[in-house]
């Protein structure tokens, strides 16, 4: 379950720029999530709330912002919806080098940072 490492990473590069900020903690954080990023939004949903315990983000929402995929065929250009699972040879010229536009993404969007602390503030060991 690769979603547990992609939480744990987004915490804490959020965590990183709310403590440098000084934010007092985080109301959500919206992922933009390709359909060909081979992740499972409910998975990663619920090792996001994990992720967040004892940290700034504890109680966070996590949103997601799903970006479909699409492919081009080099040869002919056609443009076309990749689906899943993704289809990537050109059904007009039968080109099987395909350039993806998009579906790959995984990146954060947006933070909202909350204006007083979600839970007791955390302690870290030196």
């Amino acid at each position: 379950m690769h979603e547990m490492s992609i939480a744990l990473a987004v915490v804490g590069q959020v965590e990183e720029a709310a403590e440098a900020g000084g934010a007092a903690g985080v109301d959500s954080v919206t992922l933009q999530v390709g359909e060909l990023a081979g992740v499972v939004p409910e998975s990663l949903q619920f090792c996001f709330a994990l992720a967040c315990e004892g940290t700034l983000l504890h109680g966070a929402a996590l949103r997601t912002e799903q970006v479909p995929g699409r492919a081009r065929c080099v040869p002919c250009a056609r443009q076309w919806p990749t689906g899943m699972p993704p289809q990537l040879s050109c059904e007009r010229c039968g080109g099987a080098t395909t350039e993806l536009l998009s579906g790959r993404e995984l990146q954060i969007l947006t933070v909202h940072w909350a204006e007083s602390p979600q839970h007791e503030p955390v302690v870290k060991e030196p």
